[in-house]
């Protein structure tokens, strides 16, 4: 098994990568490559790139930004061990071509958004995810409803799950049934060493990497996450994710400070990600604390109209106040100049 792969199923903290803007809505490559050695220097074991993080819109014509803003990841990335995961999007047509570029740039895998492909079959579906894999390894993706994805059924994860180039699936649908649903799939694949399963539900990050499910005389775990939430505070959340390994690995019943923790990053998450206005502000949160922390200019995303719902700031404020724990502030400020090129 190749290097990233064995790494990949040991369990990774994956954020997933945003996008830095000038106030005109241009790629500032500066702060753009600030981000991305911030996340190595947190202790990321990977980074995902040309998300819904990095912001799907990167793929318009009139942006133009696929390609540039997974090349300036790549340098930043080429030297470190870091798995490097490439957002996929579009029609076949269309993810195939982004497929291409993510391999010749040096991308270990791609991430398949399904968005574009509403009203497709469970058959059109799975020949859209076989077609990328004779590019690209995938990472295959649950995407929640609320931010651009579509409900998807058990028999679709089953032929999902029997596909060969499907090394990983993320699964985000913020709901325990459709959870399960993917876990019930790689239980009966007989892949399931094979397949490393990663929580994207930001409801449920350390419940997800704290729990051992069984179906079926079949033991799964999530190895780690592909997140949103973790292209902040990373460093933080780094330490996190190796007191849940610890966990894991001991073998012991989990500690009651540990379930308390998780609820708190919970409630951190909802305030970030602007739960209580349908997820409308999740980009722009995370916006918000780069920006406080300054590696971004400002919360300026593609779309003019996006940005953070009414109430959401006095959300951040408040958890920002109460769970200083979660946060590395003093991390980020010893060297973001190093960083920024300061």
């Amino acid at each position: 098994m190749m290097e990233w792969r064995t790494a990949l199923h040991r369990g990774l903290m994956i954020p997933a990568h945003p996008l830095a803007l000038s106030p005109q809505r241009v790629l500032d490559e500066r702060r753009q490559r600030a981000l991305t050695r911030y996340y190595l220097a947190a202790g990321a074991g990977g980074i995902a790139v040309g998300v819904h993080t990095t912001q799907f819109a990167i793929r318009d014509a009139k942006a133009g930004l696929y390609s540039p803003v997974l090349e300036l990841a790549m340098e930043e990335m080429k030297a470190s061990a870091a798995v490097r995961i490439a957002g996929i999007c579009g029609r076949t047509a269309q993810a195939v071509q982004e497929a291409g570029i993510a391999r010749q740039l040096g991308y270990h895998c791609g991430l398949v958004s399904l968005d574009a492909l509403r009203d497709a079959t469970v058959p059109q579906l799975v020949e859209h995810i076989r077609a990328v894999g004779e590019v690209l390894p995938v990472f295959a993706f649950y995407l929640q409803p609320a931010v651009g994805g579509r409900v998807l059924p058990l028999d679709l994860w089953r032929a999902v799950a029997s596909i060969e180039s499907v090394v990983a699936i993320k699964v985000a649908p913020f709901n325990r049934y459709q959870t399960l649903d993917v876990l019930r799939a790689v239980a009966g694949s007989g892949r399931s060493g094979e397949i490393a399963l990663y929580t994207g539900n930001d409801d449920h990050i350390l419940m997800d990497l704290l729990t051992t499910t069984e179906i079926d005389g079949v033991r799964l775990r999530f190895a780690g996450g592909l997140l949103g939430h973790w292209s902040v505070w990373t460093h933080t959340s780094r330490a996190i994710f190796d007191r849940v390994r610890l966990a894991i690995e001991s073998g012991e019943p989990v500690a009651p400070e540990m379930l308390t923790l998780a609820h708190q990053v919970t409630d951190a998450n909802a305030a970030l990600f602007d739960a209580a206005n349908g997820f409308r502000g999740c980009i722009a949160g995370l916006h918000e604390i780069l920006r406080r922390q300054g590696f971004l200019a400002g919360r300026t995303c593609l779309d003019p109209d996006e940005d953070i719902s009414p109430g959401q700031l006095a959300e951040i404020d408040r958890v920002c106040s109460i769970y200083p724990h979660l946060t590395d502030d003093a991390f980020v400020r010893r060297h973001i100049g190093e960083w920024l090129g300061n």
